[in-house]
């Protein structure tokens, strides 16, 4: 899997007592990698970094990626393979409350790991993770292109925005094609999965409605989101970076040091009010209502993948109703007493072979 890319490598990894951060901890320990995280200390209420036994499974730094002298210490002590950037603040509403951090931490947060890349003098491919909503969106309905000018009405798609716009000055002005560290970016759909529990995303509401017996009350119900689930990007991830280290395993190496799409099938781009409706058929006792709108979210958002499949060769692999069904089979199962890190490499070996059957090219 991923050509045995990073067996026995060493993989320097940001924000990996998040959501996605732990499950690609999961995943890179399953490869064999050798991975450092570095990240705030868990949040009590987001229990996978701690259900999956992280901490004793790996080496955890929690410190501040605003901290530009820790970072730069940490990435030149550690001399990675590897580095995947997933720290950052993720709440469209919560940056409403806390811009200024908000932007410290998703832009400058992103620069102090770049900046810390310049002092490396050996290999290392670097995939720096940011959002679908880092694009300026018009709302026209059209899928957003890797081409597209970067943008954001809400401080939290701004510092997406902001953060991609650094990642492309720093390649062009020093990790050009002949230097050791080729970079790359990546922006992702809206995830959802087993184990996320954060505060204003719409599966952990429905579960802790559904858990205490209240009516859900949902925002927006005719906003358009490409749902996905969490292993779809981190496929992605890992194979961009493998590409990365070996561009010659990509279509077209010439451009893989580059930003990258990865959300799912045009199918899967549906509205709030779809996806809550398909939680309600796993869940016939949930209960939902419209709720107020808050702040401004944009009402429509999709990304164009067509860069992802001629270049890397990737493609989603679960569809809309298989995706809902295994975060609603996760979920349940959590419920039921099942153990973490069963559950996650069971979810694991469905995607991986899902995908084997459908010759994906980091399967080989």
């Amino acid at each position: 899997m991923f050509d045995q890319s990073y067996q026995g490598k060493r993989v320097w990894l940001s924000g990996h007592t998040g959501f996605k951060g732990a499950w690609l901890a999961e995943w890179l320990l399953a490869l064999g990698a050798h991975v450092h995280g570095y990240a705030l200390p868990p949040d009590p209420a987001q229990p996978l970094f701690d259900g999956l036994t992280l901490g004793s499974r790996l080496k955890s730094q929690f410190a501040d990626i605003r901290d530009a002298a820790v970072v730069r210490r940490s990435i030149t002590d550690f001399q990675p393979d590897f580095i995947f950037h997933l720290a950052a603040q993720p709440l469209v509403r919560l940056s409403y409350e806390i811009p200024a951090e908000t932007l410290a931490t998703n832009v400058m947060g992103t620069v102090h790991v770049l900046d810390a890349l310049r002092d490396l003098r050996k290999p290392c491919a670097a995939v720096m993770v940011t959002s679908d909503k880092c694009y300026e969106n018009l709302e026209t309905g059209r899928p957003h292109e890797e081409s597209d000018p970067m943008g954001g009405c809400d401080p939290y798609s701004a510092s997406k925005g902001m953060a991609e716009l650094a990642v492309a000055s720093y390649r062009r002005s020093f990790f050009g094609p002949a230097h050791q560290v080729r970079l790359a970016s990546a922006r992702a759909g809206n995830v959802i999965g087993g184990g996320d529990l954060a505060a204003d995303r719409i599966v952990p509401d429905i579960f802790r409605a559904r858990a205490s017996g209240r009516t859900l009350a949902v925002r927006n119900p005719t906003s358009t989101r490409p749902w996905q689930h969490v292993l779809e990007p981190l496929s992605g991830y890992l194979w961009l970076g493998a590409c990365l280290a070996s561009p010659s395993r990509a279509r077209v190496a010439a451009e893989v040091a580059s930003g990258f799409n990865f959300g799912p099938r045009p199918e899967a781009v549906r509205t709030v009010g779809e996806l809550t409706a398909r939680f309600t058929q796993a869940w016939p006792d949930l209960r939902i209502e419209s709720g107020p709108a808050g702040p401004h979210e944009a009402a429509r958002l999709s990304l164009a993948i067509t860069k992802a499949e001629r270049v890397l060769g990737w493609r989603p692999v679960w569809d809309f109703d298989t995706t809902v069904r295994k975060t609603a089979d996760w979920i349940s199962g959590e419920a039921a007493g099942g153990v973490h890190r069963r559950l996650c490499a069971d979810d694991l070996a469905a995607y991986a072979a899902a995908a084997g059957e459908a010759d994906l090219a980091w399967t080989r």
